[in-house]
């Protein structure tokens, strides 16, 4: 019973390889462009999302959608199925959450992206999120990749907590293979012996993915490092490594926030954060997202 374990990057069958296909660039060379709501990720314009890691209430999140729409945000982000590691920490609001987050975002003209942690959650948050969210944990959560294959909604892939990069381009090759195209890679961090941080940010990974990969990167400096005064540096240099976008957990009162405090943004530290981006995203021929035309910042739902 103890024989050699088999070589999953070995061919399962003889002349059909199990390595990943649909993500590389041969596949689509000009690369893929997702549309979240009436935003585009993966051309020349660089998409910020962010906002709460938790929604805890109505005027929690309405503050922090109005404070990230007005610096200059292109998504709201917020978390209403919260897993924690531990079963005593705030869990999120639920469904209940997901409707303030929809409304909130509706109300400031943003697309909102959320969690989705198992598959019957799957139809009502792709009924309210323009972007369905795929945490760390769930990586290979191989039911749920394959279950989001078949759904018309864009998904964000974060990168497993100790994921190599082949794992993390086979977790989304699952997505892919279902037939749903619409999907970016979010680098946010991996364990290391580093105990500083959080975690530490593989920025080479998204150099690597945007080089090999045909999908759009992401980056997540705030669960990347964990600690808010890095999320700024961070977050320019995943903009001149070549990422497409951020995703930025900013709250109106970190020290009160029942998720994460410490490592958001206040909306004052976000704005300047939005204020430093253009000059680097310049310097690699790139700048923030923006609409065509007025009529363009539309939810599309």
């Amino acid at each position: 019973m103890g024989g050699k374990q088999p070589d999953e990057s070995a061919p399962a069958v003889a002349g059909k390889e199990t390595g990943a296909r649909r993500v590389l660039r041969a596949f689509r060379p000009e690369g893929t462009r997702v549309r979240a709501g009436s935003v585009e990720v993966g051309g020349p314009g660089f998409v910020v999302m962010a906002g709460p890691c938790a929604v805890e209430g109505l005027e929690q999140v309405d503050r922090t959608a109005a404070a990230v729409a007005q610096a200059g945000a292109h998504v709201l982000r917020g978390g209403v199925f919260k897993p924690r590691t531990s079963p005593y920490a705030f869990q999120g609001m639920g469904e209940p959450g997901l409707h303030l987050l929809a409304e909130a975002g509706r109300r400031h003209g943003l697309p909102i992206i959320s969690e989705v942690m198992e598959t019957a959650q799957i139809p009502f948050m792709a009924e309210s999120s323009d972007i369905l969210q795929v945490g760390a944990r769930n990586m290979q959560n191989f039911s749920l990749l394959r279950a989001l294959g078949k759904v018309r909604r864009p998904v964000l892939l974060k990168r497993g907590l100790s994921a190599t990069v082949q794992e993390w381009l086979l977790a989304a090759e699952y997505v892919l293979e279902g037939g749903n195209e619409q999907v970016m890679l979010c680098e946010r961090g991996i364990r290391t012996f580093e105990t500083e941080m959080r975690n530490t940010l593989d920025l080479a990974a998204v150099a690597w993915a945007k080089q090999r990969t045909h999908l759009p990167v992401i980056v997540d400096p705030s669960h990347a490092t964990g600690l808010v005064d890095l999320i700024l540096p961070m977050s320019l240099a995943a903009a001149a490594a070549g990422a497409d976008g951020l995703l930025i957990e900013v709250h109106p009162r970190p020290e009160q926030a029942l998720c994460d405090g410490n490592q958001a943004l206040t909306p004052e530290r976000f704005q300047t954060l939005m204020q430093r981006l253009p000059p680097v995203l310049d310097a690699v021929g790139r700048h923030l997202w923006r609409p065509e035309s007025p009529a363009q910042v539309v939810r599309a739902r």
